[in-house]
Order: structure tokens, then C-alpha cells, then sequence
């Protein structure tokens, strides 16, 4: 007979909640909890806004390792070959805390930001203890996700004064929220070392930008208000590839048998395709005072349909690992946004590259009664450019990551895991609009390989 654990299924109940509430935020007459992060950048108001990282807070700790990346406990849907190495039902899910000092020629900021990162939910198709049981090679596997995240996000507060000499001092008040998110469905089949998957994504969102001019010393002027809301909705793929070298040893009977050492080579990716979009345009004029009734609208569209080109993506990686003990990765990768369009609001984007380099080591993976021997530590770098141009000088981020993976052990002797990612960094465009951030990521994966077991008995 089966045994089943209640555990995973609470957790995809939890998902689902979580899904619903983010899909209901922007549906008219549902009043939900307004969970998108919360940020204040400028930039943002290019694009779709400011990329979001889709890493999870164990692969953020190694400078944001992608396509070598595997681990039995943990997710990586970025490659989404790594899904056929899970040893276990996984359920994971991040937050993070930021603090960024924006600085430009006028002076300078402090922000906080911070809120659900990511959830997902992931197991393996062949669960290892019944091939053990019943003395079954473990040659092929395979694996599956469910995960949902923000991947852009929209954030801006700003008030620019100027001086002309006919209207006097006016204001410009600049504000902007939203973001998009991806919904994703995820698998993988392993045969030997090579492992390949495919990601299908759901992409939606919506974003809002206002624009409003005051003449300050005018009260009876008129303000003028520039209000556009984009939707966007539809389909995206992405794949991954992963091939490990096992080094081998020569036992007692003169047969090679691994040893532990290995060679990844990975690479993943998204396709460019077209998402549609429905936008609005308001064109008003009002009275700043309050006074309703002085209002005149110019221009107004709504339901505006259209689409969204979103860009392609590619990384490739090189890593060794010692299982259970190190593991040392770099990769490189690009995204052309130069190929990214807007029917709704159109703006050129430019492509960007990307390194990344990261390491974890566990002294005694094994040690019995000192806990410190057992935590993963990990260490990394990232430099990478952003899509943004500013004055002609492409905006750019380089930073520093260290991270911790804190392994908890749960009733019947499941392996989970706490990981927790520090980055810090510069971000921005030099001479016009620098930022320093120090961003926290707490992970958590919880993980029950009980699901899909086959109890027999004699």
C-alpha cells in the first residue's frame, strides 16, 4: 500500500492561497493583501521596471549561480534541469529585507524595502527509497515545480522643482507602482550524468505610472495630470541543460565506482516571445486645491490592446564538486533587451552580460554532535550590467554575496534546511544616480521525501 504525508499537501494549500491573493490584487471589487514588495527606484520607470532576481536564498549566497547549480534538498527553476537530481519533496519559499542609500547631484536617500521573494513547491517523479527497496538502479529520474514570483517591480516617489520665468516655480510629482509576476510550471528527466528541463511560464502584472505638473505660485492654475496603466498577460518558455563528469576509483574488485568528484556543465535560458497588453491613457486637468468640480479631462483611452516583446536569455557555467564537501562554480551569461518593445509605451532598451562566480563548503557533513561542521557556508560575486541607459552610460550593479545554510532536522529524520544571503552592492549610473544596498534573504526549505512512498509488506 501507499503512505501519503499530509505536509505537502498543507503546503500546496498555502500556495494556492498565496496565488490567488496575488492575482487578486488587481481585480476589481476582491480585497486582498497587498503583497508586492515595496521599493523606491527611480529607474523603474523604464521597462516593466527593475528585474527582479529569480534566484532562491541558497543560490544567492554564491553570487546567484544558475546553470551548475543542483542540489538534492534545495531548487533551482532558473535551470530547470537541476529538478531531476531532488532527493525529496521540497517546499520552499523567501523573503528579503533591503537598505539602499540613493544618492544624485541634488542630494541624498534612505529607503527600505522588503517582502516575499518567492514560493515554490518541487519533487522528485522516483522516489529514492523505493528504489532502494526494490534494488532498482537510479539511472534515470525525473522532476517537477510549481513555483510564482515577481519578476519585475515598479517603485518611484519623486518631486522635481523647477524656476521659469513666465509660471514661476512649478512642481513635477513623478509616482509609479506595480510590477509584474510569473506564474511557472517546471520538469526535468535525467538519464545517467545528462539532465534536461523546460519551464512554462505565465507572465502577468500591471503597472502604473502618473505624471503630475503645478504651477506653485499660480493657486488658481490648473494642474495637469499624465496617468497610463499597462496589463500584461501570456506565455514564456525557458529550458536548461546540465551534464555531470563523475570522477571514479577502482574498488577491491576492480570495478570503477564514483568517488564523490564531478564536473557540471550547465546552461539555461528563456526564449523571446510576445505577451499581450491592454493599456489606459487619462489626460486631465484639475484644480490642486481640492475643488472636484474644477476638472477637464483632455484625453482618454482605455482598453488599448497590444504586446509586449519580452527578451531572450542564455547563461553557461562550469563547476566542480566534492559532494557533501565543496563546490566551486562560475558562469557568464546575456539577455538581448535590445530586442525588448512596448506597443503601449515605447523606449529602447540595451543588452546586458553577466558573471557570476560562487563557492559553498561544509567542513564534516557527517559530524554528530557539532552542529557548526554541518552548515553549508558559501561566498560569491556577481558583475552584471542593467538595461537602462541614462545620459548615454548604460546603469550597472557589481556586488558581494555570503551566505549560510543552517540544516534542520525534522520528525523521521527529514533534512531541512534555513539559508540565509547576504549581498552587498553598487548599483546605478555613475555621476547621475548612485545607489549602495544591503540586501537580506532568508529562505526556507522544507523538505519530506515520504510523499509518493511505497511501503510493502512481507
Amino acid at each position: 500500500m501507499y503512505k501519503s504525508s499530509l505536509l505537502p499537501f498543507a503546503l500546496l494549500l498555502v500556495f494556492l492561497a498565496y496565488g490567488s491573493g496575488v492575482v487578486a490584487q488587481t481585480t476589481p471589487g476582491l480585497d486582498f493583501v497587498d503583497i508586492r514588495p515595496k521599493q523606491n527606484s527611480p529607474l523603474s520607470r523604464f521597462g516593466l521596471g527593475d528585474p527582479m532576481d529569480q534566484v532562491h536564498a541558497a543560490a544567492a549566497g554564491m553570487g546567484g549561480l544558475q546553470s551548475t547549480y543542483q542540489d538534492a534538498y534545495h531548487l533551482n527553476l532558473l535551470n530547470p534541469a537541476s529538478l531531476a537530481s531532488l532527493q525529496a519533496t521540497s517546499f520552499e519559499i523567501g523573503i528579503y529585507a533591503r537598505n539602499s542609500e540613493l544618492t544624485d547631484a541634488s542630494g541624498s536617500a534612505n529607503a527600505w524595502q522588503g517582502n516575499l521573494r518567492y514560493i515554490a513547491l518541487g519533487f522528485p517523479l522516483r522516489n529514492p527509497i523505493n528504489l532502494n527497496l526494490d534494488r532498482l538502479m537510479n539511472s534515470w529520474n525525473g522532476g517537477m515545480a510549481f513555483s510564482l514570483a515577481p519578476t519585475t517591480l515598479v517603485g518611484y516617489d519623486l518631486e522635481l522643482r523647477s524656476e521659469d520665468d513666465i509660471t514661476g516655480p512649478t512642481s513635477n510629482q513623478l509616482k509609479g507602482t506595480g510590477g509584474a509576476y510569473r506564474f511557472s510550471w517546471s520538469t526535468a528527466l535525467r538519464y545517467r550524468g545528462l539532465s534536461g528541463g523546460l519551464n512554462v511560464n505565465y507572465n502577468f502584472g500591471k503597472i502604473t505610472n502618473s505624471r503630475i505638473l503645478a504651477f506653485d505660485s499660480i493657486p488658481e492654475a490648473l494642474a495637469t495630470e499624465f496617468l497610463e496603466e499597462l496589463s500584461v498577460s501570456g506565455f514564456s518558455l525557458g529550458y536548461g541543460l546540465q551534464y555531470a563528469i563523475n570522477f571514479t576509483d577502482i574498488d577491491e574488485a576492480g570495478l570503477k565506482v564514483p568517488n564523490g568528484k564531478r564536473i557540471i556543465v550547465g546552461a539555461n535560458g528563456t526564449l523571446g516571445g510576445n505577451v499581450n497588453s491592454e493599456s489606459s491613457l487619462l489626460f486631465r486637468k484639475f484644480s490642486p486645491s481640492g475643488n472636484v468640480s474644477i476638472r477637464d479631462t483632455v484625453r482618454f483611452e482605455e482598453g488599448v490592446g497590444g504586446n509586449v516583446s519580452l527578451p531572450a536569455s542564455y547563461s553557461v557555467g562550469l563547476a566542480f564538486e566534492d559532494f557533501n564537501r565543496l563546490y566551486v562554480g562560475a558562469e557568464y551569461g546575456g539577455t538581448a533587451y535590445s530586442n525588448y518593445t512596448n506597443d503601449a509605451q515605447p523606449e529602447q532598451l540595451a543588452d546586458v552580460n553577466r558573471i557570476a562566480v560562487g563557492i559553498q563548503y561544509i567542513p564534516n557533513y557527517d559530524s554528530y554532535n557539532r552542529y557548526w561542521q554541518r552548515v553549508r557556508y558559501r561566498l560569491g560575486a556577481r558583475l552584471e550590467d542593467d538595461p537602462r541607459v541614462v545620459s548615454g552610460v548604460q546603469a550597472r550593479r557589481n556586488a558581494v554575496t555570503l551566505g549560510l545554510g543552517f540544516p534542520i532536522r525534522l520528525p523521521r529524520q527529514q533534512v531541512s534546511f534555513l539559508d540565509l544571503a547576504v549581498e552587498y552592492g553598487k548599483f546605478g549610473v555613475p555621476d547621475v544616480l548612485d545607489e549602495t544596498y544591503v540586501q537580506l534573504m532568508l529562505g526556507f526549505s522544507l523538505n519530506d521525501n515520504s510523499w509518493f512512498f511505497k511501503r510493502k509488506l512481507n
